[in-house]
């Protein structure tokens, strides 16, 4: 069987885009006829047949979270195949549509949702498909869609303040270095020329910064080869197991970013958790699922030694004491909650207070980073806008005695 790529017509004259899986192209047309569609263009498929390239590539986190929002929406009032229909027809971009609509070819041909979304791994994460797969399997498919979408606009929501919290400071230093860079290189040779007709020895101060922006002019391009190939060699270094765990481990040492990557893995996990719970998908195949997507490769290690502990007959607080990397809050939270039988009420609520946590932490980190820069830039340009004085102070003082 081949993958063929088809534009047709419905039975309302309305466009229609897909992919249809087919012995040959005449098959594949009278496949479309079957459906009663009119084809207008049927051409193989753009790569390996099955694999996402040849519907149209990965998927955005917002495009995912605006398809899984849109489609809880309307499978709750219409059925699956027309609100991916809908869905497809009326997306802004040409990957989304070329995507949702080869799924939609898909479900038409009775596979079922989950199946569809298989044929897309790159557009459709694998706990994302478990989870429609659950809701499925217990005919809770419109709820576990509201859950998903809940969860990942949750999840740009904490990525969207996390960025937004870094854009100021981020654009604050890179002006602060591009200031410095310009004064080093174009204000400091300038006044250097009208220094050498003192015929005095300058003060060690000014031959400091002088010969810094020397030293700047004279090799800006192989420090800049070396800065190139110190990032490549160590990002050459990080596809390495043990030196990218070491890299990991010296993260969550650090004071704040330690703390943020903890914070946001375990509000991230609580919230995936109480979306599992809910939609009947076991923890351990959730949990598998999701240790398999953690970065950080010390929170993966741990996030998948809670498979096992749990798989070994252990709770799931039980899990997460022994993997040592989650706050107190959610180790209580996931304890009141299995002891209740409120488990996923009781990770929501993990997952709103860690949320809440991230949010003051970062505002209150990103409030004195500021003015550090702040403080540090106004330093720098002090000490050179000293070095620039003192032989001038200097000189006016032996023209006064």
């Amino acid at each position: 069987m081949a993958a063929f790529e088809y534009s047709a017509l419905d039975v309302h004259g309305r466009g229609r885009d897909g992919v249809v899986d087919a012995g040959s192209a005449a098959e594949a047309r009278r496949l479309l006829e079957a459906r009663r569609l009119l084809p207008v263009r049927v051409e193989p498929a753009r790569g390996p047949a099955g694999k996402a390239a040849s519907a149209g590539g990965r998927f955005g986190a917002k495009d995912l979270t605006l398809l899984t929002r849109q489609l809880a929406t309307l499978v709750a009032v219409a059925p699956l195949e027309e609100a991916l229909r809908t869905i497809g027809s009326q997306s802004e971009r040409a990957a989304v549509r070329r995507v949702v609509m080869a799924t939609h070819a898909r479900v038409v041909e009775g596979f079922r949702l989950s199946d569809a979304m298989a044929r897309e791994p790159r557009a459709f994460p694998p706990l994302y498909r478990a989870m429609v797969a659950a809701g499925e399997g217990t005919g809770a498919l419109p709820g576990i869609l509201e859950r998903l979408a809940d969860l990942h606009e949750r999840e740009q929501q904490v990525r969207g303040q996390l960025l937004s919290a870094l854009v100021y400071p981020a654009a604050l230093a890179v002006t602060a270095l591009l200031v410095v860079v310009v004064l080093m290189a174009f204000v400091v040779p300038r006044v250097v020329e009208q220094f050498e007709s003192m015929a005095r020895e300058l003060p060690l101060l000014t031959r400091a910064v002088i010969g810094v922006s020397d030293a700047l002019l004279a090799w800006w391009l192989p420090l800049l080869v070396l800065l190139a190939a110190l990032a490549a060699g160590g990002a050459h270094l990080l596809r390495r197991p043990a030196p990218r765990r070491r890299f990991d481990a010296m993260l969550l040492r650090l004071p704040f970013i330690g703390r943020l990557l903890r914070d946001v893995h375990a509000a991230r996990m609580a919230r995936t958790l109480a979306t599992l719970s809910d939609s009947g998908l076991p923890l351990i195949e959730g949990l598998a699922i999701t240790a398999r997507t953690v970065g950080n490769s010390v929170l993966r290690e741990a996030t998948a030694s809670m498979v096992e502990s749990i798989r070994e007959g252990g709770s799931l607080s039980s899990a997460m004491k022994r993997a040592g990397v989650f706050p107190p809050t959610l180790l209580y939270m996931a304890t009141s909650g299995e002891d209740s039988g409120r488990l996923a009420p009781m990770l929501d609520r993990a997952a709103d207070y860690l949320e809440r946590e991230f949010n003051t932490f970062t505002t209150a980190a990103m409030s004195l980073l500021e003015p550090l820069i702040i403080i540090v830039l106004g330093a720098m340009v002090a000490v050179i806008v000293l070095a620039i004085l003192l032989p001038i102070l200097q000189f006016n003082a032996l023209v006064a005695g």
